[in-house]
């Protein structure tokens, strides 16, 4: 059966209590810390050698959208009526709404170790500790809008910015590419501060604390965050028809990112899919 995955601001009180509550008994039963561990294992950045899927690459949307799945799933066994929202981060603006309420996420860190004191991932009510990870720290922080170093969250513009563009993605397939959808929407810029940072990299620093790095999972707002990056896929696929990932082919020998990206028709680590089988999630689940 198709199921819905819903703006996090129309949650209604129960949805919300539901989501909360598997999401802490994912991490009672110590598979929450495995999704971290991935990610981090999966976070290759250009400089290094190697596959990269996760990030700095083409795989990085439909990579992303089977993690969500997979989240998903493990939510679902604890409570079949679960899905992951999503954070429309264009209109929910506010430090203080949703997802920032208590019922849900909680609030900013406070300002000397940005440790998260409210809500039901706050480490005082021991139910949300930080196991993996890229500091020692226990706790999970944040610095909303990183008060000493201010940064907004993108915008509509910004976003529409990337979905205007009809190709998927460009040679040479990495951060530094100025042309296609999914470097747009990801996010790497030239520059220094806010100018380097658009859409989906933005948001991960405008949250600040765990949610920058390789262990921003730790941060339960990463799958809200990126439920949205994912719908723009979606929205983006409506949009320009035909289009379709790419590259089709795997870059040849010759080619500095042959063996370093995965192409339409190649398996994504760490499952046994394609990108292509990722494209159309319709029989899966929808978007409210």
């Amino acid at each position: 059966m198709v199921y819905t995955r819903k703006d996090v601001g129309t949650l209604t009180s129960s949805e919300r209590r539901r989501f909360v509550d598997a999401l802490l008994e994912v991490k009672r039963r110590g598979e929450y810390d495995e999704f971290v561990r991935t990610h981090i294992e999966h976070f290759v950045p250009d400089g290094e050698n190697g596959l990269r899927t996760a990030h700095m690459a083409p795989s990085f949307l439909p990579w992303h959208r089977m993690f969500l799945l997979e989240l998903e799933r493990a939510l679902q066994r604890v409570d079949a009526s679960v899905t992951v929202p999503y954070w429309d981060w264009t209109r929910d603006r506010s430090p203080t709404a949703a997802p920032w309420t208590e019922d849900l996420l909680g609030g900013n860190g406070r300002r000397f170790d940005h440790q998260v004191m409210t809500g039901p991932f706050a480490h005082r009510n021991g139910r949300w500790p930080i196991r993996e990870g890229v500091t020692d720290a226990g706790f999970l922080t944040r610095d909303l809008g990183r008060a000493r170093d201010p940064v907004d969250l993108p915008t509509w513009r910004e976003l529409e910015w990337a979905l205007s563009d009809p190709v998927y993605d460009t040679d040479p397939w990495d951060s530094t590419v100025t042309g296609g959808f999914r470097g747009k929407l990801e996010g790497w810029g030239a520059g220094q501060g806010e100018a380097s940072w658009r859409n989906h990299n933005r948001v991960h620093r405008w949250v600040g604390g765990a949610m920058v790095g390789g262990a921003s999972v730790n941060d339960p707002v990463f799958w809200l965050h990126h439920a949205f990056v994912d719908l723009q896929w979606s929205r983006w696929q409506r949009r320009h028809g035909d289009a379709r990932y790419l590259p089709e082919q795997p870059p040849p020998p010759a080619d500095g990112q042959h063996g370093r990206i995965v192409s339409r028709h190649e398996k994504l680590p760490p499952w046994d899919v394609t990108p292509a089988e990722l494209e159309d999630h319709s029989h899966l689940y929808q978007y409210a």
